[in-house]
């Protein structure tokens, strides 16, 4: 007996413990307009704001459709009107800043703090950094004395380190005169002409732990663009502290941290109705979840998904489009035929008068609601995903309030090209973004909640299996978010690893308990 227990003993150490996920990296992300936001620039100017819009005015709704219009470009309207971060994980809105949600990241030794601008749409994480010509950082009319600008300096972190052409994730070889030079980065963006250049830096990013009672402290080396020259909406406050691109190439910080052995590759993203939320690195989700699969582009892989059936109120609308999930844009973009195959059922189903259109506004199925208005006498709104996942948008209409009366609008927006699922459908949810498994899942949640994150391997609750696309449909429905990268990368980074630890964990569970039991 005692010799079997040392066999058993020997096959432990051959199969040592490991994680299925590694850890969870947390941080608090704060929407452009939260009240949170509101109450730091109350702080900083000592005096009533003159720009902040009031939520659910006409004010508000308009500038959120501004943002999305320079966003993405006409291409969008009709019409021309568990790891964290060290510091939390709070994201949070900035009313004079570009982007929709942004968190606090630190670099560097000794740690430098910069507010970011969150970005799924895009692949590189940068700084401004020894700068040419970038945003400005210390004007106290733009930001409170509690929103922290930095400048990143090479000299200014004795952990610095320059990128050489020769690593691998240098793309822009091209413009290298030898392999020992330092690795320049140039990308741009669609919208308004808007565009980062400057070198790639290797350097510490400062984590923390979240998925256990004693936070850790974790160091990092990732590698980020160091940047020196912005142009286009980067110099008017867009993005005036950096940018952190959570794409699927391989230079994206996911990519990094999963690759280093930090994390498993997938976050997730929890938004909440007042404007907070959280981005969580190497959370896979919980068995729970409803999926579906991600169409990959292996050219250029964006988080394109297919929507197959609408459901409006009672009625369903057999038309099926691929769209980018984008927690960068503020509505959701549909373009004809189903825009108007959901919209005229939506419009057959209310009960209210229906209001001339607004040209500033981009909604267009708009109605007066009575002061005694039933909610619930508004049709419901969900999405059959690929695979079977039911997504049930908490918010499908805006109610707007004006001078005279309250309105309410279907938070859809007729687009030209572009198929786009915006913020306005994530409210209440946490998204996973699992980009080794290469699906979505989404799971109603409350986001100041970190608690009930359940870190175990994920089961969608839709029992239709569909294996990952690979192709995007062609035509409109191949819509790629207008401020992608037009760098040459073109390999994606999807890691395997993780299933094999977990199947060790399973095999190391079961020899334990069988020693206890021999003993």
């Amino acid at each position: 007996m005692s010799s079997f227990v040392i066999f058993l003993l020997t096959l432990l150490s051959i199969f040592p413990f490991r994680q299925c996920h590694g850890r969870l990296f947390t941080f608090e992300m704060h929407h452009r307009f939260s009240e949170t936001v509101k109450k730091w620039s109350l702080q900083k100017l000592a005096a009533p704001l003159q720009n902040w819009p009031v939520k659910g005015s006409l004010q508000y709704y308009t500038q959120l459709a501004n943002h999305d219009r320079l966003l993405h470009g006409r291409r969008l309207f009709k019409f021309d009107g568990p790891l964290t971060f060290s510091d939390g994980n709070s994201t949070f809105r900035i009313s004079s800043l570009g982007f929709l949600h942004y968190t606090t990241v630190t670099l560097g030794t000794p740690g430098l703090k910069f507010l970011v601008a969150l970005d799924t749409g895009s692949d590189l994480f940068w700084v401004p950094c020894e700068c040419g010509r970038c945003a400005s950082t210390d004007d106290p009319t733009l930001y409170s004395s509690d929103i922290e600008l930095s400048i990143y300096s090479l000299n200014g972190s004795s952990t610095s380190k320059k990128v050489t052409c020769s690593d691998s994730l240098c793309t822009d070889r091209n413009n290298c005169l030898s392999s020992n030079n330092h690795c320049p980065y140039s990308v741009s963006y669609v919208s308004s002409e808007t565009s980062t250049s400057g070198i790639l830096v290797d350097d510490i990013l400062h984590l923390r732990t979240d998925d256990s009672e004693e936070k850790k402290f974790v160091q990092a080396r990732v590698i980020f663009g160091c940047g020196q020259e912005q142009t286009g909406s980067f110099l008017d406050v867009a993005a005036p502290n950096g940018l952190f691109g959570l794409g699927l190439e391989k230079v994206s910080v996911p990519s990094i941290l999963s690759q280093e052995g930090f994390m498993a590759d997938s976050f997730s993203m929890c938004f909440g109705s007042d404007g907070a939320g959280r981005i969580s690195f190497g959370d896979k989700g919980s068995f729970d979840q409803e999926e579906t699969p991600f169409n990959i582009n292996p050219l250029h892989p964006t988080y394109n998904i297919s929507v197959d059936q609408i459901r409006v109120g009672t009625t369903v609308v057999d038309s099926g489009f691929t769209a980018l999930f984008d927690t960068g844009t503020s509505f959701t973009y549909i373009a004809d035929l189903s825009y108007t195959k959901l919209s005229e059922s939506f419009h057959s189903q209310v009960r209210d008068k229906r209001r001339p259109p607004d040209p500033r506004i981009p909604f267009e199925y708009c109605y007066d609601m009575s002061p005694d208005e039933n909610t619930s006498l508004i049709p419901s709104l969900s999405l059959t995903m690929s695979g079977g996942g039911q997504l049930a948008v908490n918010d499908p209409i805006i109610v707007i309030s004006t001078q005279n009366q309250l309105m309410y609008c279907l938070a859809i927006v007729k687009s030209d090209a572009l198929n786009i699922i915006g913020q306005n459908f994530m409210t209440g949810y946490r998204f996973v973004f699992d980009r080794e498994k290469i699906i979505l899942g989404w799971k109603k949640f409350d986001c100041y909640d970190i608690e009930k994150i359940d870190h175990f391997p994920s089961q969608p609750v839709n029992t239709t299996h569909v294996p990952p696309a690979f192709a995007v449909v062609p035509g409109n429905d191949n819509a790629e978010r207008s401020h992608e990268r037009t760098t040459t990368t073109r390999q994606s980074s999807f890691a395997s690893s993780v299933y094999q630890t977990c199947y060790l964990n399973l095999i190391n569970c079961f020899l334990a308990s069988l020693i206890l039991l021999l003993l």
